[in-house]
C-alpha cells in the first residue's frame, strides 16, 4: 500500500499518462515511485467520461500503447467502456495499481532548495520526492461557463464529463450548451428520448463522416495470430492521420477536405435555414476535428431546435439566448469542454522561491519540448503545452515524451538526483520557434477562436510540425539544454531559476 513518505518519483494522475510513466520508470529499474490519484480507480478521462455515445475519435489500434497491442477491439473507433477496460487491463499486466494511492488529491507541490526535494502536500498527508511527473492531462477539469442566473435554475444541471445517470432524460425538455467533440457524440444519443432538445451553438463546427465499423472476426484472428499485423495496421492508420496533419500545416488542402463535410451537411440536413446555421465560416481544422454520421440527422428531428448563439442568462427555468429567445427547460447539460490551458495544476506547483507555475506562465503555458519547465528542477509534465495536435493519437505524443522522460530521469540518477531544469534561454528559443511555425498553420490562420488559444490569444497548445519530427526531437535527451546543480554541499539552486 502506498502511504505518505519519501519516493524517488511521485506521479500525479493515474490516467494513460500516469500509467505510461509508471511502466516506463519500472522498466528502467526505478521502482520507488508513488502515483497520486484523486479518484477511486484508474483511467483518468476514460473513467470520468461516461456520457451516452462516448467514444474515441482516433482509430483504436492507434489509440493504444504500442507495447500493449489489443487484437480484440470491437470497432474501428472504440467506445468508452472498451477503452477503459483496455487501460485497466494494461495497468494490471504491468502491476501499476500496486504503486497507486487512490483518493489522494495533490493540494500543493513545492521544490525545496534546502532539501533538494519536492514536498507534495495531499489530502492524505505529505509525500516527498526527488522528481515529480505531472500526469493529470488537459482533459481533467470540467469547464462550466459563468452564466448569469445559473445558480437559481430550478432543474437539473451537469457537465457532460460528470454525467448524472440517475437523472432520467426521457420526456424532458433539455438545453445543451456547447457543440464540441463530446456534444457531437451525446446529442444523437439522447435526442430520441427527450421531449425537446435546445442546442445552443456559439460557433458552427465542421463535422466529417466517421468511417466507423465493427471489426470482423477474421481481422481479429489476423491481429491475434499473424506476427507484425498489428504493427502494420498502426502504421497504416498513422499514415492516414499524418495526411490530415500535413493539411493542418498547409491549410489550402483542408479547404478541399472540408467539401466532404459540406457534402455531408447538404445530404443530411434538408432545411435551408438549419444548414445555414450549421455552416462554419472558418477553415476545417482551426478547431478540433469532429467526425459523426449521426449528429446532423439528430439536429434535423422535429424535437430539436438549434439556437445559433450563446446563452446570455438563465431566468428561473428559462434559458435566454443572446438573441433574446426564451426557452423553458427541465435540464441543462454543458458540452463546454475542459480547462485545457488554464489547468488547475498551474496554481498548485511552486518553485523554490514560492512562485507558482501560473506566476511563471502569466496565462500562456510554456515548457521545453512540452515536457520540462525552466525554474522547476526535476519536474516533468506529460501531454504538456505545445505538443497537442489536431489529428493524431494522444498515445503517440505520450510515448514520445516517455522516451524523453526515461532519458531525463536516467541522467538525473547518474548525477545522484542533482537538481536540473531547462536553461531559460533554451526554453525561450524553443517556444519562439514553435510560435513562428504556428503562424501559417490552420490552428492560427484558420479564422476561428478555439481552445488552442490561451487567455492572451497565444497558441499554447499545438505542435506546428509533423509527429515524426516530434518523435525525433524527443528521442534524445539533450543534457546541454539543462542547468544542473552538481555541488552536493550547496543548499541553494538559484542558478536554476530564470
Amino acid at each position: 500500500m502506498i502511504e505518505p513518505g519519501h519516493y524517488d518519483v511521485v506521479i500525479v494522475g493515474a490516467g494513460i499518462s500516469g500509467i505510461g510513466a509508471a511502466i516506463k520508470l519500472n522498466q528502467m529499474g526505478v521502482t520507488n515511485i508513488a502515483i497520486l490519484e484523486k479518484g477511486d480507480s484508474l483511467g483518468g478521462t476514460w473513467r470520468d467520461n461516461t456520457y451516452p455515445g462516448c467514444a474515441c475519435d482516433v482509430p483504436s489500434a492507434l489509440y493504444s500503447f504500442s507495447f500493449a497491442p489489443n487484437p480484440e477491439w470491437s470497432r474501428l473507433f472504440a467506445g468508452q467502456p472498451e477503452i477503459r477496460t483496455y487501460i485497466e487491463e494494461t495497468a494490471a499486466a504491468y502491476r501499476v495499481g500496486d504503486r497507486v494511492s487512490f483518493g489522494t488529491e495533490m493540494l500543493r507541490s513545492q521544490w525545496s532548495d534546502a532539501t533538494r526535494r519536492w514536498q507534495v502536500e495531499t489530502t492524505k498527508g505529505t509525500f516527498t520526492a526527488k522528481a515529480v511527473v505531472a500526469a493529470a492531462g488537459p482533459w481533467n477539469e470540467p469547464l462550466t461557463p459563468n452564466i448569469p442566473g445559473l445558480s437559481g435554475f430550478g432543474g437539473e444541471v451537469f457537465h457532460f464529463s460528470r454525467w448524472n445517470h440517475d437523472y432520467e432524460l426521457t420526456g424532458k425538455r433539455v438545453a445543451v450548451v456547447g457543440t464540441g467533440a463530446s456534444a457531437v457524440q451525446f446529442v444523437p444519443a439522447i435526442q430520441p428520448t427527450v421531449d425537446e432538445l435546445h442546442l445552443y451553438q456559439r460557433t458552427a463546427q465542421w463535422v466529417l463522416p466517421k468511417p466507423d465499423h465493427r471489426v470482423p472476426a477474421a481481422e481479429k484472428w489476423v491481429m491475434r495470430r499473424v506476427p507484425g499485423s498489428h504493427r502494420a495496421l498502426r502504421r497504416i492508420e498513422y499514415a492516414i492521420m499524418e495526411g490530415l496533419g500535413y493539411g493542418f500545416r498547409h491549410p489550402w488542402m483542408l479547404r478541399i477536405v472540408q467539401q466532404i463535410g459540406r457534402a455531408q451537411l447538404v445530404a443530411q440536413v434538408s432545411d435551408r435555414n438549419l444548414r445555414t446555421a450549421l455552416t462554419p465560416d472558418y477553415t476545417l481544422g482551426c478547431k478540433r476535428l469532429l467526425m459523426s454520421n449521426t449528429y446532423y440527422p439528430a439536429l434535423s428531428q422535429p424535437n430539436v431546435e438549434v439556437h445559433p448563439n450563446a446563452v446570455a442568462a438563465i431566468e428561473g427555468n428559462f434559458v435566454v439566448g443572446a438573441d433574446g429567445a426564451r426557452r423553458k427547460v427541465d435540464a441543462i447539460i454543458f458540452g463546454t469542454g475542459f480547462h485545457i490551458l488554464d489547468m488547475p495544476i498551474g496554481s498548485k506547483v511552486f518553485d523554490g522561491q514560492g512562485r507558482s507555475l501560473d506566476d511563471h506562465w502569466k496565462g500562456s503555458p510554456t515548457a521545453y519540448l512540452g515536457t520540462a519547465i525552466a525554474g522547476f528542477p526535476n519536474a516533468f509534465v506529460l501531454l504538456g503545452p505545445a505538443l497537442g495536435t489536431g489529428h493524431t493519437s494522444a498515445f503517440m505524443i505520450l510515448e514520445a515524451q516517455l522516451d524523453y522522460l526515461g532519458q531525463a530521469i536516467s541522467h538525473a540518477r547518474s548525477q545522484d538526483w542533482a537538481p536540473m531544469a531547462p536553461r531559460p534561454e533554451v526554453q525561450a528559443a524553443f517556444n519562439a520557434d514553435v510560435q513562428a511555425a504556428l503562424q501559417t498553420t490552420v490552428y492560427n490562420a484558420g479564422g476561428c477562436q478555439s481552445y488552442f488559444l490561451d487567455v492572451n490569444g497565444r497558441n499554447s497548445f499545438n505542435w506546428p510540425w509533423s509527429t515524426r519530427r516530434m518523435r525525433n526531437r524527443l528521442s534524445e535527451f539533450d543534457a546541454a539544454a539543462y542547468l544542473v546543480a552538481n555541488d552536493k554541499s550547496s543548499t541553494e539552486t538559484k542558478e536554476l531559476v530564470p
